[in-house]
């Protein structure tokens, strides 16, 4: 699915609920989605808080979902085209000089640079 198609389908779910609308208990600022956006993405990492395992994947794709729709919503009242600037930031991240891993006593892996 596009990214076009789950906007579109965030926008009119946000509409339908009437949380664009002045006077909205829930009004759909900057401010309020980016704060939504990182709580989502932390009940994310409570799947992994005490395993490196989820346990629940079903809960986990939920949560993926929850964060997803406020990342879709804040590129849209911001005007950004997501799909546009993944594609420009990866373009950018292949230009990158990305430093070898560290090992565990600190040390760069030789292997690997």
């Amino acid at each position: 699915m596009d990214l076009e198609t789950l906007t579109a389908a965030m926008r009119d779910f946000v509409q339908s609920k009437g949380w664009i609308d002045e006077g909205s208990s829930k009004p759909q600022s900057q401010r309020n989605l980016a704060i939504s956006l990182v709580l989502e993405a932390s009940e994310v990492l409570e799947h992994f808080q005490w395993s490196e395992e989820c346990a629940d994947p079903a809960a986990l794709a939920e949560e993926l979902a929850d964060v997803m729709l406020y990342l879709l919503q804040l590129a849209e009242i911001n005007g950004v085209d997501l799909g546009e600037e993944v594609m420009k930031k990866l373009a950018k991240n292949r230009k990158r000089d990305w430093p070898a891993p560290v090992t565990g006593d600190g040390d760069r892996n030789p292997k690997l640079d």
